[in-house]
């Protein structure tokens, strides 16, 4: 202790600065980091690492969560309904990856599409567009190889070798319109052999479907081929400006497969609507989808906030409003825009251009900012068409949240808003871009924690410079 003393006794004021500066800049350091870490990730640096690797090493347990019970048949609709769901869905409107994705990056040198998304579009394509007999055919063979390739160049080379061996390939031109093609007339040029030699298939495998379950897995497969290519052929006279074109070719597609429900078709049509401004047809659209039992999308619940404030956006202003009250017209159109938002909070912000936007990616989460971005890259252009639907929103789109229960134990028109949107949207969303969170976090312990270390060693350098002999000897009576 003696010696302590006698130590502390020969500091001069000099070390005490020293110590005071250099302590202030290691901890603004970890401010920084920690603040970093959680606007790229979400959390804090140093509380991950306390929980993941020394809680452990003091004994502490996770409570692992309960087993989740088991619904009857009865339940099982209404407990799906309550239940947050995270899943992630193809993107309906999609962009094409060589004439659309590959230019943004030629141009920006900007990667538009993640690895995770990417990966999730190659599993989509071999459940689409392979099956159990593709060893049956060479062709297929080569096919059901390419979608598992990584790199862009040896998938195409895989398609050429795989019209070698058979000219009727409909998935090689499928990859080759997807990829190769640099421009929606030449990806539309090879969707239109691949319609061709698809549909030539499809009857082929209709004749014989019942002959063992391998065919059927054939006539499946073949059918996801055919579908999917008329969609697309849709979608390019669409880009191409052939739009009545397209809601033909949409509806008979519909028409024709009305069991394939599930690849959302109907929103591919509800934008070409919207585009020919066909009103009455958008809204029959919605009366068929718009509904209870079927699940929800930013395109369902948007476009009919957006029908019902085309009703009295031109004439509506908030101080005459606030004055003689809200009409039942603008009451339906206030109150459609509160349950869009509540569905997905983030759409708003980009419609009404307060957060920039990007290329949509090619897998979406419902209600997440990756949905956000998709429903505005296509309908904006319709809010802005129709006058005085962008200022309606303006003015009553926040007021959503003042209905919605905090924090978010229950929902007011939808089931609870998801906790596990944010990391999903951040795998989907290129990096370049910032991603909107809902409900916003609040800053954790250790960056409140780090940016008070660091301003208190900042104020006890800036004492020590100016008032050294008396911080020398509060130090020493300290």
């Amino acid at each position: 202790l003696l010696t302590v003393t006698v130590f502390l006794s020969t500091l001069t004021p000099k070390f005490y600065f020293a110590l005071t500066v250099t302590s202030s800049f290691i901890s603004g350091l970890i401010f920084v980091f920690e603040w970093w870490h959680f606007r790229k990730y979400g959390t804090s640096f140093i509380e991950q690492v306390s929980l993941s690797h020394l809680r452990p090493l003091i004994g502490g347990v996770e409570n692992s969560p309960p087993a989740p019970a088991a619904f009857s048949a009865g339940e099982s609709e209404t407990s799906r309904q309550n239940m947050p769901e995270c899943k992630v869905w193809r993107n309906p409107l999609n962009l094409f990856r060589g004439a659309e994705y590959s230019r943004y990056m030629w141009v920006t040198g900007k990667e538009p599409l993640t690895y995770y998304d990417m990966n999730l579009s190659a599993q989509d394509h071999q459940n689409f567009f392979t099956c159990d007999t593709d060893a049956l055919r060479p062709s297929d063979t080569v096919m059901q190889k390419a979608w598992r390739e990584r790199n862009p160049q040896a998938r195409i080379k895989a398609a050429y070798q795989a019209l070698e061996l058979n000219n009727d390939c409909a998935t090689a031109y499928v990859l080759l319109a997807e990829e190769e093609a640099t421009t929606i007339v030449d990806a539309e040029k090879y969707f239109k052999q691949a319609l061709k030699a698809g549909e030539m298939i499809y009857r082929r495998s209709q004749n014989c479907h019942a002959q063992s379950p391998q065919h059927e897995a054939q006539l499946r497969r073949d059918t996801n081929v055919l579908v999917y290519v008329k969609r697309r052929l849709a979608m390019c006279a669409r880009k191409l400006g052939r739009i009545r074109e397209a809601v033909k070719m949409m509806r008979d597609l519909m028409k024709e497969f009305p069991l394939l429900s599930m690849m959302n078709i109907h929103e591919n049509l509800l934008e070409a609507l919207l585009e020919l401004q066909a009103y009455a047809d958008v809204q029959a659209i919605l009366a068929k989808y718009d509904d209870i039992s079927l699940p929800k999308s930013a395109a369902i619940c948007y476009t009919a906030a957006l029908l019902k404030a085309r009703a009295v956006s031109e004439r509506f202003s908030p101080e005459t409003a606030s004055k003689r009250g809200l009409s039942t017209a603008e009451i339906n159109a206030v109150e459609a825009i509160h349950r869009a938002v509540e569905f997905n909070p983030h759409v708003p912000k980009y419609l009404l251009e307060m957060k920039s936007l990007v290329l949509p990616p090619e897998h979406i989460l419902k209600r997440g900012d990756s949905e956000a971005v998709a429903y505005a890259f296509f309908h904006l252009q319709h809010w802005k068409r129709i006058e005085g639907a962008l200022n309606l929103l303006h003015c009553t789109w926040e007021g959503t949240f003042r209905m919605i229960p905090y924090p978010l134990e229950k929902g007011h028109l939808f089931y609870p808003y998801p906790s596990c949107t944010e990391t999903a949207d951040r795998e989907l969303l290129p990096t370049f871009h910032e991603v909107s969170v809902y409900p916003q976090k609040e800053l954790p312990f250790f960056i409140h924690f780090t940016a008070g270390l660091c301003s208190f060693s900042a104020m006890l350098a800036l004492l020590t410079h100016q008032f050294p002999e008396l911080m020398v000897i509060f130090a020493k009576a300290v």
